[in-house]
């Protein structure tokens, strides 16, 4: 078999097991197995880039940075839908259809999914655009997140239209939102509010290698186009299962409108046990030929209807409110409650945000409070049971100290926290520093985690992220479920960390502001922790991408006693804080200062590699044309857009071999 032969085998064997794994939740490969065959697959594709496939199964772990997402008008409106909150609301609509068109009407049912709506556009089988709802008429073209996600098929099976559009939505199972909770609260940061603003704003990250990492799934509703041969709403359901897409089994055609409103009955309890957000039902008249007859308002299509459900609240007392401290020292007041179950689990505590949220709800201790889940996930206080109130009840002063030091709280006008500045000696900041230094996306210690770093604080071992790296196995013996091997391999991790880039080491820092990507930009830009800490304001503000606002923090962090003595002491322990000379020794100055787009699809090279050897030489990879762009890298299959501008303003316009040639 020739490499050609295999690499064609191998990205087809991965995308059945993609879809076997991600569409039907029916694996038939071990993930040893499939890691194995995908990293098979990437060598070839390394060795022979000839047969560069932008649907490769080896490409959904992203790697594009789109700085602005280009608008797109969509081909076929993305409508909102009306809604109903009774059965009499659902009634009086099919009296209404009932008046316009003839013949029995039957209809679809499915759950309304509570996620972030997108249109995948396929060409002859193959992915080729994702666009968000936007305003219905227009939406950002958001193609490269939306092709990391495993459960978008990149290549189609079975009797697909040339030509079609598919609509869905991107949702964030309640497993996946949980988790990537757990993971930003052990390194000290907010966790996500909810599921559905949390899966809407991955969409619109720039960087889809970070999209690949969540976990994100897509679930398809709607097919839009001409010439499908498609007959009903329902075949539109099976039509697009049968072609890879993840389409829920949850949906139902149904004979009438008393048949509808026995499904709503069923979900508004049933739904409780889903994996995912759903807050309300999709009705849809069955018949294409009656959708179309029946036609659109100004907002929505007479034809469908979204019966939402009530949400979930109940009535309890709040007994008091807490304060808990962030590794920022940013002040959170919880409310605790009365336990009382909601939306089928058990709630004790609900966020109450910061003063203002507090002073806007008048909420005071042992008033009785609506409470209800946001998101279905999220406990929230709506408002006061004022008849209840309590009849030498106070309203709540809000704390001036901090809870756990005791340190004055301070607020910078403009913003809607308190915070605590006692930095170095607040237990909280303290240990939330040290657990955001160890986690995953920084220098993600093995052996290390978040409660044995609060083992390590309390027990007086470490009081910042440096101490670590004065442990030894004796000294953390003691701690509790500590045993030999446990602290052999917690003493390894932190020697093993010293290897970790340092732009995982600055983002370890937790400077506010300064993120992943950020953090990367800076360490590439300035090379060293030590010039990193001598650049003025001006210095870092002139930087691609870096505004004020994080110039400003970077600046201040460098001139704080603490944080000198910090950085000088992990230098001294050999953490990396400089970059890498095999790091160093990819970067030239050959490209530097200038600002090119790339454009098309390339033979020698990927636009990825393409991308990443612009970088490397020290130029910028923009999205673009301006009057400030260098050049245009011109593949095939280029939009004529891009080559008009540049004619236009005469920004020179390179091949991929006159591009390569002046390496």
């Amino acid at each position: 078999m020739t490499d050609k032969e295999l690499v064609i085998q191998l990205r087809e064997e991965l995308r059945q097991h993609n879809h076997n794994y991600y569409v039907l939740d029916n694996p038939t490969i071990s993930d040893f197995d499939f890691d194995m065959k995908l990293k098979q697959l990437q060598i070839l594709e390394a060795q022979h880039p000839e047969l560069y496939d932008p649907n490769s199964p080896t490409l959904r772990v992203g790697g594009e940075v789109t700085k602005n997402f280009q608008t797109v008008v969509h081909a076929h409106r993305m409508y909102s839908l009306d809604n109903s909150y009774s059965k009499d609301d659902l009634l009086d609509w099919e009296t209404r259809i009932k008046k316009l068109v003839d013949g029995p009407i039957r209809y679809t049912c499915e759950l309304k999914y509570d996620g972030a709506s997108i249109s995948i556009t396929y060409k002859n089988g193959t992915l080729f655009q994702a666009l968000t709802r936007g305003d219905g008429t227009q939406g950002d073209d958001v193609t490269a997140n939306i092709k990391t996600i495993k459960s978008v098929p990149l290549k189609l099976r079975g009797d697909y239209p040339d030509n079609f559009e598919i609509r869905g939505e991107i949702i964030l199972p309640f497993e996946g939102f949980e988790a990537m909770n757990k993971e930003r609260i052990s390194a000290g940061e907010e966790p996500y509010k909810n599921p559905r603003n949390t899966a809407s704003g991955s969409l619109k990250l720039q960087d889809s290698s970070e999209v690949a990492k969540r976990p994100l799934e897509c679930l398809l509703y709607s097919i839009v186009g001409e010439n499908t041969g498609i007959k009903s709403q329902f075949d539109n359901l099976e039509k697009a299962r049968s072609w890879g897409f993840k389409v829920p089994k949850e949906a139902k055609c149904v004979q009438s409108i008393d048949e509808v409103l026995q499904f709503v009955e069923y979900w508004d309890l049933a739904r409780h046990n889903l994996p995912y957000e759903t807050d309300g039902i999709v009705i849809k008249v069955n018949d294409l030929q009656q959708q179309a007859e029946l036609g659109y308002t100004a907002k929505a299509p007479r034809w469908a209807m979204a019966y939402k459900f009530k949400a979930a609240q109940v009535s309890t007392k709040l007994n008091h409110i807490s304060y808990q401290v962030g590794r920022t020292g940013a002040i959170t007041p919880v409310a605790n409650l009365e336990p009382v179950e909601l939306a089928g689990t058990i709630v004790k505590r609900a966020s109450l945000h910061n003063a203002d949220q507090i002073a806007k709800l008048d909420v005071r201790l042992g008033d009785t409070v609506f409470v209800e889940k946001g998101g279905e996930i999220i406990p929230k206080i709506m408002g006061i049971d004022l008849s209840k109130r309590p009849e030498q009840s106070q309203p709540t002063v809000y704390i001036s100290q901090c809870p756990e030091c005791h340190n004055p709280l301070f607020r910078t006008e403009g913003e809607a926290q308190h915070y605590c500045i006692n930095t170095e000696g607040c237990p909280p900041q303290i240990i939330g520093r040290i657990q955001h230094y160890i986690s995953r996306k920084a220098l993600d210690i093995e052996g290390l985690g978040g409660e044995t770093v609060a083992l390590l604080v309390n027990a007086g071992l470490i009081k910042d992220v440096a101490d670590l790296y004065t442990l030894n196995i004796d000294d953390v013996l003691p701690l509790e479920r500590m045993a030999q091997k446990s602290a052999e391999n917690l003493i390894y991790g932190i020697e093993a960390s010293k290897q970790i880039p340092f732009e995982r080491v600055l983002f370890g820092l937790g400077i506010r502001y300064v993120g992943e990507t950020v953090a990367k930009t800076l360490a590439k830009h300035f090379k060293s922790v030590g010039a990193l800490s001598q650049a003025r304001i001006e210095d870092l503000e002139a930087v691609d991408e870096i505004g004020i606002k994080i110039a400003e923090s970077v600046y201040h962090f460098f001139r704080n006693e603490n944080n000198i003595r910090l950085v000088s002491r992990l230098v001294s322990y050999g953490v990396q804080l400089e970059l890498s000379k095999e790091a160093l020794a990819n970067q030239t100055t050959l490209l530097s200062g200038e600002r090119i787009v790339v454009s098309g699809v390339f033979e020698a090279i990927s636009r990825n590699e393409l991308k990443a050897l612009i970088e490397a030489n020290g130029g910028k990879v923009v999205s673009s044309i301006s009057a400030k762009t260098t050049y245009l890298v011109a593949g095939t299959n280029m939009g004529p857009s891009k080559r008009q501008k540049a004619e236009q303003l005469k920004i020179p316009i390179l091949t991929e071999q006159e591009f390569l040639e002046k390496f």
